[in-house]
């Protein structure tokens, strides 16, 4: 399966704070971060302008933020609806983004939570933790 995407605009924020809700959520209540409205909306708008909306069949089923800065690269948001993780969909994405970053001779860096099972994908694409806080792993790779 291969997602679509178009660029995000105002009239996906319903969506795109329905996806965080449903896939940040859980994760950020069992570690103890802050879960609130005002807290989603303001990750969810955070660098809005290099958002991309990921669909299928013209349906909205997650969001991903990359971003090019001219001295390392960053996976700034990957999300998909729940309904879609697990089959392998997020790798693909990440895996081309590593691609064009190698060959651009950058560092990607991420955050993810430390009780997200989406740092096990992370280490299989080469992240290594570089810091963490009390909520977060800070992660990099390097090309």
């Amino acid at each position: 399966m291969v997602l679509e995407r178009r660029p995000a605009t105002p009239a996906d924020i319903p969506f795109l704070m329905q996806l965080r809700f449903d896939t940040m959520g859980p994760h950020l209540v069992a570690a103890g971060a802050d879960a609130s409205e005002e807290h989603h909306r303001k990750r969810m708008l955070y660098r809005f302008e290099l958002g991309q909306v990921l669909l299928e069949g013209g349906k909205p089923v997650g969001l991903l933020k990359l971003a090019r800065d001219p001295k390392e690269w960053e996976v700034v948001q990957i999300q998909l609806a729940p309904e879609l993780q697990g089959r392998g969909l997020g790798r693909r994405l990440l895996e081309e983004f590593l691609a064009e970053a190698k060959a651009a001779g950058k560092d990607v860096v991420l955050n993810v939570l430390r009780k997200s099972p989406a740092k096990k994908l992370y280490e299989r694409l080469g992240f290594r933790v570089e810091r963490e806080d009390e909520f977060r792993h800070y992660m990099r790779v390097r090309p």
